[in-house]
């Protein structure tokens, strides 16, 4: 089985899976939740299953972009596990797993063709997202990046093809874009569930990350705000 952990939205997301599916899942949208949250869902699932951390095949986690603070204690909790442990740490793009849990539902909902692409969307605050864009297959297209939302996003990226824009992203896309046949699916949740498959090829591969060295995909330097007053009032 292996353990995956999903921080990189407002949502956190722990899974169970082993090859034939999702053993167990808990999950929760409630935000700046992740610190206590993560451990305690982890803890539970595991539990429940009756499993051992030490009999785990590996424990996955989200890579990123996203939030930098979720990544951070996803990654930072995966580590500790993986090290502890003693098993393998494997690291799952974020807008691929977006990608692997939009698609199937996509084919029973649209009349999906060979040509379409997908754009899994991630807000990154104001008017920016980080997105990629997927064939239907899931391979990438065009990689992640972070790309202020204007009149003219992706108006010539292959206009001849239909693009579908998901995630908590696509909200910013549907007020400005002007680009013809696109569909807008504001309303898909991010899932440690939809992990399962990247991780059992990761896993089959051997493509493993160092547990010492390895750091979330922030995208972004991590940025704060300058207080207008400090403590003295200067």
């Amino acid at each position: 089985m292996i353990l995956c952990l999903e921080t990189a939205t407002p949502i956190c997301s722990v899974a169970l899976c082993d090859r034939n599916g999702i053993v167990a899942l808990k999950e929760s949208g409630e935000d700046r939740s992740h610190a206590f949250r993560l451990t305690l869902f982890i803890e539970n699932i595991l539990k429940e299953a009756g499993v051992k951390a030490g009999s785990l095949e590996a424990v996955a986690v989200s890579k990123g972009p996203g939030s930098y603070t979720g990544l951070r204690i996803g990654v930072s909790t995966g580590k500790g596990i993986a090290y502890a442990a003693s098993i393998p740490l494997i690291s799952v793009d974020t807008t691929l797993s977006m990608f692997l849990g939009f698609f199937p539902d996509a084919e029973k909902k649209y009349d999906i063709k060979p040509t379409d692409l997908f754009c899994p969307s991630l807000d990154a605050r104001r008017m920016e997202i980080y997105y990629s864009v997927l064939d239907i297959s899931g391979n990438t297209i065009k990689g992640i990046s972070a790309e202020i939302v204007d009149r003219e996003f992706l108006i010539a990226f292959q206009p001849d093809r239909r693009i579908f824009i998901f995630g908590d992203g696509a909200a910013k896309c549907s007020d400005v874009m002007v680009r013809k046949d696109v569909v807008f699916t504001g309303d898909f949740k991010i899932s440690a569930a939809f992990m399962k498959s990247a991780a059992y090829n990761a896993l089959d591969n051997k493509r493993f990350e160092d547990v010492a060295y390895f750091e979330p995909f922030y995208l972004k330097d991590f940025l704060t705000t300058k207080p207008v007053k400090n403590i003295t009032g200067k």
